[in-house]
Formats: C-alpha cells, sequence, structure tokens
C-alpha cells in the first residue's frame, strides 16, 4: 500500500441495520430543529431517511433493514379532572399526525415498524407538567391557575418498546443477518443487547442525536455518531443529503 494512501482500518463491510426509538427521535428532532413551522409527516419521514443514509454511506454499507420503535397513539376518552370535559383522544392533531406517519412508514422501503403498547397509568389518568410542579410546590401558582388545555397531561405508560429492541438485537446478532448496527437512543436500556451483539462481533453504534449520554454507557458500544443537524451548519447538511434519499432509499 502506498504511504499516502489513507485507509479506515474500522471500517465493517457488509450490511447495517438501523434501529430507531420513535418516541426519542421525534423528541430530538423538534429540539433541533425549534424553528421550523411545518412539522408534517413528510418532513418526519424525510429526516428519517437522510438519517439512515447518512450512517450507510458514512461506514459504507447496505442498509439491511430500518427498525421504527413507537407505540399506537392513545385513542380513548376520559374526562378532564379540571375542566369536567370528556376528551376524545382519538379526535386530536397527536393521534391524526402519528397515525399519519405510521401508515407512510409502512410503506417505506425497508422498513419495518414495530409498535408496542399504551395504556392509562393504572394509580393516576392524569399528570401535571413538569414545568408547572415546581411553580405550584413554592407557592408562585395555585391548582386554580393551571390550564386544563395545557398543563395537564394524561399518564401514560409505554410498554415493550425496550423488549422489542433488545430482541431485534440479539435476533440479528446471533444469526449474524447484518455486520453493524446503528441505535437511534438516549438512555441505557439497550446495553445488555448491545453487549450480546458486540460479543457475536456486530459494530455497534450509537446515534444520541446530540443528546447529552452518560459517559460509562461508551464502553459498551464501538462508536458514537450523530448525523442529524451539523451544529455549526445545520441548515446546509440537512439539504445536502435530500437528493440522496430520492434515489438511495426510494
Amino acid at each position: 500500500m502506498n504511504k499516502n494512501e489513507r485507509h479506515n482500518w474500522y471500517l465493517t463491510r457488509g450490511k447495517t441495520a438501523i434501529l430507531i426509538d420513535g418516541g426519542f427521535f421525534l423528541k430530538r428532532l423538534k429540539s433541533l430543529d425549534k424553528q421550523r413551522n411545518n412539522w408534517d409527516t413528510d418532513y418526519v419521514v424525510k429526516m428519517i431517511q437522510i438519517l439512515c443514509v447518512e450512517h450507510a454511506a458514512h461506514m459504507e454499507q447496505q442498509i439491511y433493514r430500518v427498525f421504527y420503535y413507537d407505540c399506537p397513539p392513545f385513542d380513548l376518552g376520559i374526562h378532564n379532572p379540571l375542566s369536567g370535559d370528556f376528551v376524545k383522544f382519538n379526535t386530536t392533531s397527536q393521534y391524526l399526525f402519528k397515525t399519519e406517519l405510521f401508515e407512510k412508514l409502512r410503506s417505506m422501503r425497508k422498513m419495518a415498524l414495530r409498535l408496542g403498547r399504551i395504556s392509562l397509568n393504572a394509580s393516576y389518568s392524569w399528570q401535571i407538567k413538569p414545568s408547572k410542579i415546581h411553580d405550584l410546590l413554592t407557592g408562585k401558582i395555585t391548582v386554580k391557575d393551571l390550564d386544563p388545555e395545557k398543563d395537564i397531561l394524561p399518564s401514560l405508560q409505554q410498554k415493550q418498546v425496550d423488549i422489542k429492541i433488545g430482541v431485534d438485537i440479539a435476533s440479528m446478532a446471533l444469526k449474524h443477518q447484518v455486520e453493524s448496527i446503528v441505535l437511534v437512543a438516549g438512555d441505557g436500556d439497550f446495553v445488555p443487547a448491545s453487549k450480546l451483539a458486540r460479543r457475536e462481533g456486530v459494530d455497534f453504534i450509537l446515534d444520541p442525536m446530540w443528546a447529552h449520554i452518560q459517559p460509562d454507557l461508551k464502553e459498551h458500544v464501538d462508536g458514537i455518531r450523530s448525523v442529524l443537524f451539523n451544529l455549526k451548519d445545520n441548515k446546509s447538511k440537512t439539504e445536502s443529503r435530500d437528493q440522496h434519499v430520492k434515489t438511495d432509499m426510494p
């Protein structure tokens, strides 16, 4: 090899699977793109495609499959404890948004949609927004000052999502279906699965979307890389891949 020729000795050839924690992805996307007004499902799908192409291009790998994990939107009706009104959640903008998003993801190339379960908390059906709890405890406001439409939320529990992520990681690793796995997430629930995958020879990459992660998580992955919104120039970074999406991930 020519001494002037650069070679990436950390490059893993083959196929990669990209696993996306949907709740985390949407939360971080809104945080990174606060100035955007048009939050439609087409935009979210496009950002998912860009994320996948960026990772595959960086690792010079083919995309084996994209896994998107979330829960169906809450569709029951319950009484608001402050206003007394009966709220039908299957008519809310969030319900319509997620329903439309899931339909579009189902038709996306190489996409596997993994849905868990969502239910009301058995102990209490509503909760106060964290930003208002401090004001209540310090006496700045009273319960009467709370806005029944904005300051309280249904207390929902998401189930089976983490299990589905772990099972998919373990299955692909043990069956040697991929050479690398990219996980878009921000907590340490994946650590047992990532350990198993690495022991099976899988290159395990974490994409926290620029979120802070605990230092001890770094020892359980092979690399950390965020690809959406280069913080120095997020606009040009996103737009530069728009054309690649149409050809690489139809």
